[in-house]
């Protein structure tokens, strides 16, 4: 199936089948992480992280996919694999292509969403609720007072602020965790 009947299925909603056919293309990926001395398990491991990559790309209405999937699954699955190792020299990303660059800025927004999944998930129950009636439901603190039972809007404000720094703080720790 040709890459502009793939963007078709996605852009019409038909997402598993266009999913189906990008399967086609793991082999290339899996004989890529095999040769970089990775196992089966690696490359399928960074081939589920580039098609999520993938995937919120083209949730973007700016994003405009200059390759073809081949191309671009290969391209990402590269730097994925390159970060999981850790092992980018410094000659190596002064290197980068113009879309090598673009693709590589994917991958560490990409790393950035997870700690900061992983952040939020680390949170307290309550934390999480009182998070997710703010910014996903876009309730009022009147209204979140009100459920979740908080004295005032005042305090339920209040309480936001520190689930809030509570997330930021526990993603700082992941992230230099990570980096040391």
């Amino acid at each position: 199936m040709s890459d502009q009947k793939i963007l078709e299925l996605f852009k019409n909603g038909k997402r598993s089948k266009a999913f189906k056919e990008l399967y086609r293309l793991y082999p290339r990926i899996e004989k890529l992480i095999l040769s970089k001395g990775g196992k089966k398990s690696d490359a399928q491991d960074v081939f589920q992280e580039a098609l999520i990559i993938l995937n919120r790309n083209l949730q973007k209405s700016d994003f405009k996919l200059t390759a073809s999937f081949s191309t671009y699954l290969h391209s990402v699955s590269r730097f994925v694999w390159k970060d999981m190792q850790n092992k980018f020299s410094i000659q190596e990303l002064h290197d980068l292509k113009d879309n090598e660059v673009s693709i590589f800025h994917h991958v560490l927004e990409e790393k950035k969403y997870r700690f900061a999944e992983s952040a939020f998930r680390e949170l307290g129950e309550r934390c999480q609720e009182l998070l997710q009636r703010f910014y996903f439901k876009k309730m009022s603190f009147k209204a979140i007072a009100e459920v979740m039972q908080f004295k005032s809007e005042k305090i339920a404000k209040n309480q936001k602020y520190k689930c809030l720094q509570k997330a930021k703080d526990i993603y700082r720790t992941t992230v230099k965790t990570v980096q040391s």
